[in-house]
């Protein structure tokens, strides 16, 4: 059965849920008696509230109540540890104090009966504020404020300094990435629901158990007294792994209005109060052997972080690839911070990677241009065969396969390495590549499968299906084990009442929950066994160790056998249920990580200064892929996702008042239509069974990490200028 199901291209099982509008998103819960809520935002971004006058605006139509900092109920912290499950990304509760961290900050609530009216009636709350003044970017904050070192987010080996002075050639430049937002098509919603001392929260999260057990420390209840429901989700990219303010402030809200609570965030304050991804600076100093092999590297990197506590800081570990992914025995990543008065950044797509190999690979590809050797040979000489950074063997490393492959592919061998050498027409062409990758994990999980008395499956498990096929890969599973054709599947996720399962993000989901799905399965059948051995049972003379199941029927090696429903319904029992535990991946062993190659097309015409990313050839090894057509799609969209960070995203900051400026979808540009390359996505078929039974690891994050720098690599090869501060805009190449 593995054969028929794993690995294939099956079509979303979700997908006409969602297709004909029945798939049910967190804003679309409109509950009996439910109100509405709206928020005042912050016009500062740094300074102290001195007064909020409601007056008027509690006179407008339907106003029920407005919350502030003079009128909220007590909460309580959460301890915010992702090891406990209890992380939030803003550890300050709403409306905790008058102060003012950053533009865009909740400052006060308005619930009334309608959206509309609480929207009219947050437009007439007035807030006086005492503005101090504000830090507006990584330079100010460097400048005024100084770094803050997170030794535990560094790593060194070797003797990098010395060997970087003897070695025979090297490079020193620095790159910058500005702030992203992540921007996903479903904003950030809540809708809030007490029932006798109970909380049920629709909510647009990432990791619903995570969720939950923030909600319960927050109000002070025991968790089997929250219930967190995200059965789809609009997509996230990280900015909904962890609670944000104005979900706890729509539960606080609910609780004191006696109903149900709808909070959806407007598309402008998810620029300011929902995380981005971090500003960066990052110095590479590299160096050579006289045959190019890396005998220095030196990744530095400061990013910002806000000013909101002092105490949970966000690193974006920008080296963390750097410290294995090439061979080198002298070697230091080092990660800083400085504050500065913008929103709580968090893990956006690849966080840290995706800035992190923007800066590696395009220091890779300048030091291949002084070397003057192929960029693709430059890498193959620094493979690593082992984990050098933890001292470990891959479980799984097929780079070298990857660069072969997407390189053929692409046509690598017909580059001509002269700048700007290769034209057509009015356009000149550009040829770039780089590596990708991204750390393998997997977390413990539970799960439940039952087989049922009607001939179907049905599993459960409290993760979520975040756009990226969770629902179909689950189900795929079950009938690996159990046979059970899918169309007679159920799958039910989002839930965190059911089995304790893990967060969408970091790539975990398929390899964490998989196995404990197939666990389960198991288990299951081991009870139908059970069943099939009793006295009343369809094989009484059988023990159960003696029988045997495939493809959905039971059999007992003397030449009867029977369907699972049969069984079942000879003893009048509903169904035959398993339930597993499955632990994380042994990383004391082995280093997971999973390993790709990019190569890009640009085409730049000089004439009317127009770049376009015309095509990409990707070669991923992430083990077995669960579904072709998923896997692929993951990776199609990350390079998309790539493609924009290297163009067009940017959150823009007024450098004197530290207010986003393009916190629109007018003005933050990202790829559309037209700016769609010719995508070739080569998924390697190497399963990794030291990681988990399915050999898979996971897919959503590595497309994205190197393209950036693939772009940038390409584009110097067109245009001969090296840009090493995202996005790629016009001005940066027009001749000055």
């Amino acid at each position: 059965m593995s054969e028929k199901i794993i690995g294939a291209a099956k079509p979303r099982i979700d997908g006409p849920l969602k297709l004909t509008g029945r798939a049910k998103y967190s804003s679309d819960n409109n509950l009996d008696g439910m109100v509405h809520a709206y928020g005042v935002f912050s016009t500062i971004a740094r300074g102290e509230i001195t007064n909020i006058d409601t007056r008027v605006a509690k006179q407008s139509p339907g106003v029920i109540d407005i919350f502030h900092h003079n009128h909220f109920p007590a909460l309580y912290h959460t301890p915010s540890s992702m090891a406990q499950e209890n992380k939030v990304d803003e550890v300050r509760l709403p409306f905790e104090d008058n102060h003012v961290y950053y533009a865009g900050q909740f400052v006060a609530l308005v619930v009334a009966d309608t959206f509309e009216n609480a929207r009219a009636a947050a437009y007439k709350v007035k807030v006086d504020y005492r503005e101090s003044p504000a830090i507006a970017n990584l330079d100010q904050a460097v400048e005024r404020g100084g770094t803050q070192m997170h030794e535990k987010a560094n790593h060194t080996r070797g003797n990098p300094e010395q060997a970087y002075q003897d070695a025979a050639h090297t490079i020193d430049a620095t790159y910058v990435t500005p702030v992203e937002t992540h921007n996903p098509m479903e904003m950030h919603a809540t809708v809030a629901a007490w029932n006798d001392g109970r909380l049920t929260m629709y909510d647009t999260t990432q990791g619903v158990v995570n969720a939950r057990n923030v909600f319960a420390k927050v109000f002070g209840l025991a968790p089997d007294r929250v219930e967190v429901l995200t059965p789809f989700l609009g997509s996230g990219f990280g900015g909904k792994l962890w609670p944000w303010p104005h979900a706890i402030a729509a539960a606080a809200a609910a609780r004191e209005v006696g109903r149900p609570v709808q909070l959806v965030v407007p598309r402008q304050e998810m620029f300011t109060t929902t995380g981005h991804r971090p500003e960066t600076r990052q110095r590479l100093r590299l160096g050579t052997d006289e045959d190019g092999r890396l005998v220095s590297v030196r990744h530095e990197t400061i990013s910002t972080t806000s000013t909101v506590d002092q105490v949970g800081t966000y690193v974006e570990s920008c080296g963390k690839m750097t410290q294995g992914l090439y061979t080198c025995d002298n070697l230091s990543v080092t990660h800083a911070t400085t504050r500065a008065n913008r929103g709580t950044p968090t893990s956006m797509r690849a966080p840290g990677a995706a800035p992190g190999m923007f800066a590696l690979e395009s220091a890779m590809d300048e030091m291949a241009h002084q070397l003057g050797m192929d960029p693709l040979e430059f890498r193959r000489r620094n493979y690593a065969d082992t984990d050098e950074s933890k001292g470990l063997p891959w479980s799984s490393n097929h780079i070298r396969d990857a660069y072969d492959q997407a390189a053929d592919r692409f046509g690598w061998d017909q580059r001509n390495p002269k700048i700007g050498s290769m034209r057509d027409g009015n356009e000149i062409i550009g040829w770039g590549m780089a590596s990708c990758n991204w750390e393998a994990l997997r977390r413990a999980c539970d799960a439940r499968v039952s087989l049922r008395a009607d001939g179907t499956a049905f599993a459960s498990c409290a993760t979520q299906d975040i756009g990226t096929g969770t629902y179909t890969i689950v189900a795929q599973a079950v009938s690996d084990v159990t046979g059970v054709p899918l169309d007679k599947i159920e799958v039910e996720l989002g839930d965190s009442s059911y089995p304790s399962g893990p967060i969408s993000g970091g790539s975990w989901a398929t390899a964490t929950t998989l196995p404990a799905i197939a666990e389960a399965g198991r288990k299951a059948i081991e009870v139908l066994k059970t069943y099939a051995a009793m006295e009343s049972g369809s094989f009484p003379d059988a023990k159960p160790e003696d029988l045997s199941y495939e493809d959905g029927q039971l059999s007992n090696g003397a030449g009867k056998s029977m369907p699972f429903a049969e069984v079942l319904k000879a003893r009048q029992l509903a169904s035959a249920d398993g339930e597993a535990h499955t632990e994380g991946a042994p990383t004391d062993t082995y280093a997971f990580r999973s390993f790709g190659a990019h190569f890009v097309e640009v085409r730049w015409d000089p004439g009317i200064s127009n770049l376009r990313v015309t095509r990409v050839v990707s070669a991923i090894d992430v083990g077995r892929a669960i579904n072709e057509l998923t896997s692929r799609n993951q990776v199609e969209g990350a390079i998309v996702m790539g493609i924009g960070m290297a163009r067009f995203e940017q959150t823009e900051y007024d450098h004197r008042d530290a207010r986003p400026v393009n916190n629109n979808y007018a003005e933050y540009l990202v790829p559309v239509h037209a700016d769609q390359p010719e995508i070739d996505v080569i998924l390697l078929d190497y399963p990794d069974f030291k990681f988990n039974e399915f050999g898979a690891r996971g897919i959503g994050e590595i497309g994205i990490t190197g393209l950036p720098a693939a772009v940038a690599n390409a584009v110097h090869h067109a245009t001969g200028k090296r840009i090493r501060d995202l996005p790629i805009t016009m001005d940066k190449l027009m001749d000055s």
